[in-house]
């Protein structure tokens, strides 16, 4: 018989575990992997960015989805609170650019290692396997069944993740346990994924990766939703990289709206500066193909898309090239547009976009409104985040609350 039984041992179940423990509960943490946080081990490029170094309205800002049902579990447990709790763990932490929370050695596993050792300390079970359903009756939670048998408890806490990297666990589970007692499911894709773009065009430049670079994206109004410096991926289907992945976020309605990206590939110079540098190129190849003649300003894969798209015949010579032909480069170069026709699969995400409906959630406790007893944190939940380290948050934060709400339970 445990108190607590917390299914999924992600960033969001380990603490949960943990804080639950540390409050008088007899924990049971069940992952269905052989080691936990499989998931964290690979966030952030294997660095895990925790956090974000802000105030909680800061957060609410870059929480598109269920920011405003998120207020109170990240009032509770802010990003102040998440620094503290790791350095007291022994993970020393490094502020980057745009005020991203990074482990001082680079490596998400001291951040995986701090959690099992914060479990450790408060005497936390854990059991490795999966859970096929929560057993409640009289509409409270009465423990749980596996496929080693049933185990009682009084309250669970559903931190399976979402959809996303199924590879890491994260399969969908607890949305089927979630559905079975009563929860609606609000529709999964895709947030923080890959961009589907202009396919013919972008597998021409497969494999090319575009470093400072700004990326705008639009919806079709003259102001862009979107804007960021940074490296961009073109691959045999449309657009990677952390400059994909980030605008991927801001584009929530393909079924309404036509996006698309427009690409600076020279941010550092305005158009008469950049005007000035392709008349130097022009002089000096003045002799030759216009095809010819971008090979210190492009990348060899990206050469025949840009003149394509230039409407200046490959074969002309840079000296018979007009003023107007070339401020039309110009303007290509500062503004390269691609439509996007979508976003890839949700299992290709960093994060899922919908989940468990926040309407059936007490905001404060993350408790059920459906089953007494039954709680929730991190990725299942519908809400997700812009990058920074707003998505991690959102897990601590939602943690905590779960534990604390699960442990005043037992009361």
């Amino acid at each position: 018989m445990y108190d607590v039984i917390v299914i999924g041992g992600g960033a969001a179940g380990m603490l949960a575990a943990s804080v639950a423990a540390e409050l008088g509960a007899r924990v049971l943490l069940i992952e269905r992997n052989d080691v936990l946080g499989k998931k964290l081990h690979i966030t952030g490029k294997g660095r895990c960015n925790i956090t974000n170094i802000c105030s909680t309205n800061e957060v609410l800002e870059n929480i598109p989805t269920g920011g405003r049902f998120l207020y109170s579990s990240l009032t509770g447990f802010t990003p102040d609170d998440v620094m503290t709790l790791f350095e007291s763990l022994g993970v020393a932490l490094k502020t980057e650019r745009g005020r991203r929370v990074f482990p001082n050695s680079d490596k998400a596993g001291d951040v995986v290692l701090a959690l099992e050792r914060y479990m450790k300390k408060n005497r936390v079970s854990v059991k490795t396997g999966r859970v096929r359903r929560i057993i409640a009756e009289d509409g409270r939670v009465a423990g749980v069944e596996t496929q080693d048998g049933a185990v009682s408890c009084s309250a669970a806490i559903l931190a399976t993740g979402g959809m996303s990297y199924p590879g890491t666990g994260s399969t969908g589970d607890g949305y089927l346990m979630a559905s079975a007692l009563g929860h609606s499911i609000t529709p999964l894709r895709g947030s923080l994924v890959p961009l589907v773009a202009e396919t013919e065009t972008c597998s021409r430049m497969q494999g090319l990766t575009l470093k400072n670079v700004k990326l705008f994206v639009f919806d079709g109004g003259k102001k862009p939703v979107f804007e960021d410096f940074g490296e961009l991926l073109f691959t045999h289907f449309g657009l990677s990289g952390p400059l994909a992945l980030s605008a991927s976020a801001h584009m929530r309605d393909y079924e309404n709206t036509k996006y698309h990206v427009l690409i600076d590939l020279k941010p550092a110079l305005d158009e008469k500066k950049l005007d000035l540098r392709v008349l130097r190129d022009f002089d000096k190849f003045s002799n030759r193909d216009f095809s010819n003649a971008l090979g210190d300003l492009l990348n060899r894969l990206m050469i025949p898309v840009v003149i394509e798209k230039s409407g200046i015949p490959p074969g002309k010579k840079v000296h018979s090239i007009t003023r107007d032909e070339r401020l039309g480069l110009v303007r290509l170069l500062k503004s390269f547009r691609l439509d996007i026709e979508g976003p890839r699969p949700v299992e290709e995400a960093i994060v899922t976009s919908g989940g468990v409906a926040l309407g059936e959630i007490n905001p404060k406790t993350m408790e059920s409104k459906l089953v007494s007893g039954l709680f929730f944190a991190g990725e299942i939940i519908d809400a997700d985040a812009y990058t920074g380290g707003y998505n991690l948050q959102i897990a601590w934060s939602t943690a905590v609350a779960a534990a604390r709400g699960a442990a005043a339970h037992l009361e």
